[in-house]
């Protein structure tokens, strides 16, 4: 594993559980954003995969809802309506192209709300020294 493999995953590994659903909302925007280029440049190919990763991501999204709270519930029904309109952009194609800046905004306004939730409460993980040195 290269030197920077090594630092993305020990990364990774120290982040706060909000700071990594923050990371999946980035993820699956900059997958969004890719799609649509993908789908300017009529790379097909490229397209579906973006919209299949953005799909596991959300998938992913609503496999970790904690159901035991009343707005999972809210979450969840939004994440299967996010994945649902994906699959009828991955369909449609350029007849659907306009509905993929509008999953982004949703996406991207979930994405606030969480990371200002996590803000109030004052979640946000500070990565401490750890002492090992190279």
């Amino acid at each position: 594993m290269s030197g920077y493999s090594q630092y993305k995953e020990k990364s990774i590994y120290s982040m706060s559980s909000a700071e990594l659903l923050l990371l999946l909302f980035d993820e699956s925007i900059k997958r969004l954003t890719r799609a649509e280029h993908s789908l300017s440049e009529k790379d097909y190919d490229d397209f579906d995969d973006c919209l299949q990763r953005t799909s596991r991501i959300i998938q992913y999204l609503i496999d970790i809802l904690n159901m035991d709270y009343p707005i999972s519930w809210d979450l969840r029904r939004i994440y299967n309506y996010l994945i649902y309109d994906i699959s009828r952009v991955k369909a449609g194609r350029e007849r659907r192209q306009d509905e993929i800046g509008r999953i982004r905004h949703i996406l991207s306004e979930l994405r606030e709300a969480f990371d200002g939730a996590s803000r109030k409460v004052g979640e946000l993980h500070v990565a401490k020294e750890t002492g090992v040195r190279a």
